[in-house]
C-alpha cells in the first residue's frame, strides 16, 4: 500500500458498528460516536489525493468521503426524516440543497457534496458504477456498504453493490418483459450510455433477470425517506 495513502480503518469501524447488512444505520449511535467520526473527517481533511496516489486509491479516498461527510451533515442536523429536509431548514444565501451546503473542507479547500459527486467522481473518473456506491442517506438509495472501500478491493467492492442494488426488488423490480428501475438509471442516462455502453448493458451486467429492447422500462419514484435503523 502506498504510504502516503489515508488510512481508511476507523471509517471502516464505525461501519461495521453502526450499519446493518441491510445497509440501514444507527444514526444515534453514530451520534454517540461522532468524535470518532470526526477524527476521520479530519484525516480526510488533512491529506487529500496526491497524483502519486493510483485512480483506485482517489476514487476509494472520494467515495469514503462522500459517504462520510453525508452522515456527518444528517448528524449536523439530526433528528431529521429526510435529508432533503435539511434544505428547507438552512438559512444561506444561494444554497438550496443539502448538497449545496460547503460544509466540507479537503486540502484547505471548500467543498459541497455536489462537487465531490459530479464535479470530481463522475467528471474524472468516467465509471458509472460510482452511483452504486455513494449514499445519499435515502431508502432509495444503494445500501450504505458496511466497510470502506479501499483500492485493492474496489473494483470486486462496486461489482457487488451493482449486484446487490439490481437485484434489490425495492429499488430496481425486474421481469421478464418488463422492468422498474431506479430513478438513477434515468437521472444519469448520459453516464450509462457512454463508451458503446447502454442502460440494458449495465442492468444485465449484474441483474438475474435479463432485459432486452422489447422490455417495457418505467422508472420508480425515489424514496428519501431517511436510511435509518427502526
Amino acid at each position: 500500500m502506498n504510504p502516503l495513502v489515508v488510512d481508511h480503518s476507523g471509517w471502516n469501524r464505525l461501519l461495521k458498528e453502526h450499519v446493518d447488512e441491510r445497509g440501514l444505520v444507527d444514526y444515534k449511535g453514530f451520534k454517540k460516536d461522532e468524535k470518532e467520526l470526526k477524527k476521520y473527517l479530519d484525516l480526510l481533511s488533512k491529506n487529500p489525493p496526491s497524483d502519486k496516489w493510483s485512480q483506485d486509491e482517489q476514487m476509494a479516498y472520494w467515495i469514503n468521503a462522500y459517504n462520510a461527510y453525508t452522515v456527518q451533515l444528517i448528524l449536523d442536523h439530526y433528528p431529521v426524516s429526510s435529508i432533503k429536509d435539511i434544505g428547507s431548514k438552512i438559512k444561506i444565501p444561494f444554497v438550496n440543497t443539502p448538497w449545496d451546503i460547503k460544509f466540507i473542507e479537503i486540502g484547505g479547500q471548500k467543498y459541497d457534496l455536489n462537487n465531490i459527486e459530479h464535479g470530481i467522481l463522475r467528471r474524472k473518473f468516467n465509471d458509472p458504477r460510482i452511483h452504486f456506491v455513494l449514499v445519499c442517506a435515502a431508502v432509495s438509495c444503494p445500501r450504505l456498504r458496511n466497510e470502506a472501500y479501499t483500492a485493492d478491493k474496489l473494483d470486486r467492492q462496486m461489482d457487488e453493490q451493482g449486484r446487490d442494488f439490481l437485484n434489490n426488488p425495492a429499488r430496481n423490480d425486474i421481469k421478464k418483459g418488463e422492468a422498474s428501475l431506479s430513478k438513477l438509471f434515468d437521472w444519469y442516462k448520459m453516464d450509462w450510455n457512454k463508451d458503446g455502453k447502454s442502460v440494458a448493458y449495465w442492468v444485465n451486467r449484474y441483474a438475474n433477470t435479463k432485459i432486452d429492447k422489447n422490455t417495457r422500462i418505467a422508472y420508480q419514484d425515489y424514496n428519501w425517506s431517511l436510511n435509518e435503523q427502526k
